[in-house]
């Protein structure tokens, strides 16, 4: 399985922070907002991961992320010349693709929950994911403005409308999907919308049409958090604040999440602390190694 973190637009509803600054290296508490999408894909066990984004923008999240070899991963960046919607990543990626199967997270969005660590939830549907589609379903108090998700009377995904005025359920369909190694054939038939975009919610209609959509409802125990404008980014602070003081243990902290995945030993996670200077991150994974001897 391979990843992509779709970290393109202009950020212009995050306006004036992004006229000085990479939206995806805004702060969302102690640390960028690319770690969060990132640290959901390795969560998923996945390593090999495309980085899409701006002319602008792309050089410099290179030089924040590297190849990946410091965290066992391996980092392609790809330009997304103008945003075409959420669909362009697929094309914009096919070389890296490679007729894989595939997992898009857009650079905004922030998951939360036990369903998102360990070896069951995210992982395993991974792990087993073969073909078709897998999207998630989230409830939201205002479903209005994400795409939406109808069922019928035996629980059974019959329709996805996109912002709907009349929405017929309250499960919004978050920014993480899981496709089949067609998935790039698939964007290749999809017309352009009236806003001029390849819709992502075209590509679930695909797969549903032909009976190969799944749709994993996200319970209560699960967060997610849309960090796109200023209340919302100031939202996700208080929340990953209030988790990381209350618990002592920090979200997406992507050194940590590669030594228990195994992507490096414990031998590499201590060369990347001795590198880091003096500081509560470090002081964090000091403690970390002390409990693993």
């Amino acid at each position: 399985m391979k990843g992509i973190v779709l970290a393109g637009g202009s950020g212009s509803r995050l306006y004036p922070l992004t006229r000085i600054m990479c939206k995806q290296l805004l702060p969302v508490y102690d640390k960028p907002m690319i770690s969060y999408p990132l640290a959901t894909l390795m969560q998923g066990g996945i390593r090999d991961i495309c980085i899409i984004s701006t002319p602008k923008d792309l050089p410099v999240l290179q030089s924040f992320l590297g190849s990946g070899t410091e965290l066992g991963l391996t980092l392609t960046y790809v330009v997304q010349p103008r945003p075409e919607g959420i669909a362009q990543a697929f094309l914009l990626a096919e070389e890296f693709i490679a007729g894989q199967p595939v997992t898009l997270i857009l650079g905004d969005n922030i998951f939360y929950g036990d369903y998102f660590y360990g070896d069951g939830g995210f992982s395993r549907a991974v792990r087993e994911f073969e073909d078709g589609g897998l999207i998630f379903g989230y409830y939201v108090s205002n479903p209005q403005d994400f795409g939406v998700i109808e069922f019928d009377a035996h629980g059974r995904t019959i329709g996805i409308e996109e912002k709907p005025r009349a929405p017929k359920s309250s499960y919004a369909v978050p920014g993480l999907y899981v496709y089949g190694d067609d998935v790039t054939a698939v964007c290749r038939q999809l017309r352009p919308s009236p806003r001029g975009e390849l819709e992502i919610t075209d590509i679930n209609r695909a797969y549903l049409e032909r009976g190969q959509l799944r749709v994993e409802r996200l319970g209560r125990g699960i967060a997610w958090l849309d960090t796109g404008t200023p209340s919302s980014l100031q939202e996700a602070n208080a929340f990953i604040e209030a988790i990381e003081k209350r618990q002592g243990l920090k979200i997406a902290c992507l050194e940590e999440i590669a030594h228990h995945q195994g992507f490096i030993d414990r031998e590499h996670l201590a060369r990347l602390v001795e590198g880091l200077p003096r500081c509560d991150y470090r002081a964090y994974l000091e403690r970390l190694l002390a409990q693993s001897r």
